[in-house]
């Protein structure tokens, strides 16, 4: 396990990649996928209930899971990954547990020599990568896919 400063070094190593300083919010509107009022509403739920703006927008029928998943693939400079046609083999399941991928929201793609790439949801969860990397002690390299893609591969993978 890591100490605090070691997980903070990781975070910063991982995500100061970072494409643009826009906000999730400002990039939708940039691109016309919501309106500056839905943002607005969006906004005004999240600070009251907390939670995800990304997660708030989709609730809201604003935008749809895929479009938030390219948006955040933008922001953060991961690619974008669609899981419908993906094929996934025995081997590289069987380095992740199931209940962790369920728990974490990702599921592993592919290992090639000592790096794993997985697609999440979140790709800014450091205690995700950073227990991923622990259980399998691989490099992990991070795709960006939409939850509800994941959560039916999962399904359709570990059985």
């Amino acid at each position: 396990m890591r100490g605090m400063t070691e997980v903070k070094e990781f975070f910063y190593m991982r995500f100061n990649k970072k494409k643009t300083e826009k906000l999730l919010g400002e990039i939708l509107v940039d691109r016309g996928i919501i309106g500056p009022e839905q943002l607005k509403e969006a906004l005004t739920i999240q600070m009251n209930t907390g939670g995800m703006i990304g997660e708030i927008i989709v609730k809201l029928n604003f935008a749809n899971e895929e479009e938030i998943a390219q948006c955040i693939s933008f922001q953060y400079g991961f690619p974008y990954l669609p899981l419908e046609n993906c094929e996934i083999s025995e081997e590289v399941l069987k380095l992740v547990p199931a209940s962790v991928a369920q728990h974490y929201c990702f599921i592993p793609i592919d290992k090639i020599g000592n790096a794993l790439t997985v697609a999440m949801a979140n790709p800014l969860n450091a205690e995700a990568l950073e227990d991923l990397e622990d259980i399998t002690s691989l490099d992990i390299h991070v795709f960006v896919g939409t939850a509800s893609d994941i959560r039916n591969a999962i399904k359709r993978c570990y059985k």
